[in-house]
């Protein structure tokens, strides 16, 4: 397999031949933040949390999304950037209904995370309060929209690892949601096969597991990683 050679802040890289910047970067144990990367499923850089620099390119680009080439020069951590990410994580608190101190996941949150990592204590956009729903149909799980940050994990992790298909993204703009089946309620999607792998891989207290008290739910980090490294491998237990 072909190596190439980049520098990641300042720093001599090898990555192999077709790998993301993200990828690259993470073999070498440089920290990039991220919202809606989940290893070992497409990436699709909807939250533009990992935007970099790359010497020649006038423009930031999704490090998710951007393969190594030859002697690239990547920066991940300028003044912009850092102030691009606070104003991410200022917009997506904004545009939502995230109150830490009564949900299932605070303390458990990637979106939380990202707040402290970046060093947000408030937001300078104004919050819209959006109304949003709660849906409660399924007899195991729990969504609720206004905690959703349309990273999409869910629909890709179901059609992708499970290959379900429950979710998708439906409307335009400001407008645009998880949907469950065609809007239908979660609980009466037949295809849903209930495996949970969704509700692990949501990064916020969207979906969430029914019985979990105010910051009580964690969230099995290693379980989809887990998943997929054993379907790759064909090393399933019974």
């Amino acid at each position: 397999m072909a190596v190439k050679s980049i520098k990641i802040n300042g720093r001599m890289v090898s990555a192999r031949a077709g790998e993301s910047i993200l990828e690259a970067a993470e073999d070498a144990g440089i920290h990039i933040p991220r919202l809606c990367h989940v290893e070992g499923v497409s990436d699709v850089a909807a939250c533009r949390m990992c935007l970099v620099k790359v010497e020649g390119n006038n423009k930031f680009v999704p490090a998710c999304m951007t393969p190594v080439e030859e002697e690239m020069i990547v920066e991940t951590e300028t003044p912009k950037l850092q102030e691009y990410r606070r104003m991410i994580v200022e917009l997506l608190f904004a545009e939502g209904n995230h109150v830490c101190a009564v949900c299932v996941v605070n303390g458990n949150c990637q979106l939380q995370d990202l707040a402290i990592e970046v060093g947000m204590d408030h937001s300078r956009f104004e919050y819209r309060f959006p109304v949003r729903g709660v849906d409660l149909s399924h007899r195991l799980f729990g969504r609720d929209d206004n905690r959703c940050i349309l990273c999409t994990r869910c629909v890709r992790v179901c059609d992708e690892i499970e290959g379900a298909h429950v979710w998708d993204v439906a409307g335009r703009g400001s407008k645009s949601r998880i949907v469950s089946g065609l809007k239908e309620p979660w609980g009466k999607v037949d295809a849903c096969t209930e495996c949970g792998k969704c509700v692990e891989s949501c990064p916020t207290g969207a979906l969430f597991f029914k019985g979990s008290a105010v910051g009580e739910m964690e969230r099995d980090r290693d379980k989809l990683k887990f998943l997929i490294t054993a379907r790759q491998k064909k090393e399933w237990t019974r």
